[in-house]
This record gives structure tokens, C-alpha cells and sequence, in this order.
């Protein structure tokens, strides 16, 4: 009695990063986000929408410009910031229709938990979606439990996704105290854009084919390991665990 309390046992160091893809990685909620665009085009220019720019694993700063370049509007230092806001309202307006009119991609929720279960792991989200919506996105799939959506990059934020990739890397830095490199940091996307991010921004590459870009190309583009999906959590568990090393 008297005495000092024992102490804690200390918590296990964060030296891992998995950065994920959203769209078509995780979620597909591609209708949703096309209405969010028409309002927000709308909004913006007074104007209905006509064409929407392909997205390609595109941020939503890119897939902004050049929509209103093929709408005709001549872009303005305001679009950008304007439109960012009028999707993130548009957006905010739609997400009771992502669990209806989207779809959690298959094993998404069971890779996400089991990937959660190695050793010193952090999951986030390297997305060309802005933050506030790939929060709406990942909620309506109650995937977001898994994210730690501090140290992601996202749309709003005008970098080529590699120099994203490396900004998400500094912000898990500053947060956990490890260092984050091409030696334990994973991306997994679904395009040969996310692949090419990985290779120049320093991390390794588990592409899945489960979006526009086959298997043959994410392989050619360069990534380390390809699946078809998501559906074998232990396979992806084993793909991180491969392209990862503790320090």
C-alpha cells in the first residue's frame, strides 16, 4: 500500500502505413458522385451540366478543371475553391443514397480489419476524392473505423498524387514519430495513376483489378503484387506483410 502504480506497458510503435485508394478500391459509388458533380457544376456556373471529365484515377481538383474546360467555362482563380465547396455541400446532401445506390467493393470490409491486425500498422486513404467526402464515402460502409483519416491526402490539395503520397507519409511522421518510406509504406489502388504513384513517391504497390485498369496493365505499369480483389483478406494480409519491413 503506498506505493507507486505499476506502470503501463507501452504502446506498440506505429511502423507501418497502408494508404488506400477509395474509389473502386474500396467503395464504388460512382452515380452518387456524378449528381454530386451535375449540382455542383450547376452551382457554380448557373449552367446544367453537359460532360463530365473521366475521372482515371484522377484527383478532384484535375477532374474540376477540365470539366468546366469542355463545358466551355472559362476557368477563373475562383472555380476551384467555389467548386471544391459546392461539391463538398452536394455531396454532404447525397449520403443517405451512397449505401443505396453504391456498393462496398467485395472484401473491402474484411481486408480493411484484418490488415488492422498486423504488427504497427496505420491505415489512411490516398484518394483523388476531397477529405470531407471520402469520410462520407467510407462511413456509409461503416469502413471509416478502420482510418485514420488525419494522415491521408486527398483532392483538395493540388499535388500529382506521388507528391501526395509523400505528403501523407511527413503527416504520419509528425503524428506516430516513425518514419515512413518506399521500405514500410503499401499503397492499394486500382489504377496504373496509383501505381505510378507509388513508384515515384516511394512506397510499395498492391494493385487490385478491380477497377478500369486490368490486371495486365497494373502489372506493366509497375506494381509489386496485383489481385484480382479484395476478397481474400489473407492474401492481402500477406501482400503488406511482404512489402513492408519493421524498423
Amino acid at each position: 500500500m503506498g506505493g507507486e502504480p505499476p506502470l503501463s506497458p507501452p504502446e506498440a510503435a506505429i511502423n507501418r502505413l497502408v494508404l488506400w485508394n477509395v474509389d473502386l478500391t474500396l467503395v464504388d459509388v460512382t452515380l452518387v458522385s456524378r449528381d454530386a458533380y451535375a449540382d455542383a457544376f450547376r452551382m457554380v456556373t448557373g449552367r446544367p451540366l453537359v460532360k463530365l471529365a473521366p475521372a482515371m484515377g484522377r484527383p478532384d481538383s484535375e477532374i474540376i478543371f477540365e470539366t468546366l474546360a469542355v463545358n466551355g467555362v472559362a476557368v477563373e482563380d475562383h472555380h476551384l475553391p467555389r467548386f471544391l465547396d459546392a461539391l463538398t455541400v452536394s455531396f454532404a446532401d447525397k449520403h443517405r443514397r451512397l449505401a443505396k445506390d453504391g456498393r462496398m467493393m467485395p472484401g473491402a470490409g474484411d481486408a480493411l480489419k484484418a490488415v488492422s491486425r498486423l504488427d504497427g500498422v496505420v491505415q489512411s486513404v490516398l484518394t483523388g476524392t476531397i477529405k470531407g467526402n471520402a469520410v462520407h464515402k467510407l462511413g456509409a460502409f461503416r469502413l471509416d473505423k478502420w482510418i485514420d483519416f488525419e494522415v491521408g491526402g486527398y483532392g483538395e490539395e493540388v499535388y500529382p498524387k506521388a507528391t501526395l503520397l509523400q505528403v501523407a507519409q511527413g503527416r504520419a511522421k509528425a503524428k506516430y514519430g516513425s518514419a515512413f518510406t518506399a521500405g514500410n509504406t503499401v499503397l492499394i489502388g486500382d489504377s496504373t495513376r496509383d501505381v505510378q504513384a507509388a513508384r515515384i513517391g516511394g512506397a510499395g504497390m498492391i494493385a487490385v483489378a478491380s477497377g478500369r485498369s486490368t490486371a495486365a496493365e497494373l502489372r506493366e505499369a509497375g506494381a509489386d503484387i496485383v489481385l484480382p480483389d479484395l476478397s481474400n483478406a489473407s492474401e492481402v494480409v500477406a501482400a503488406v506483410a511482404r512489402l513492408t519491413t519493421l524498423s
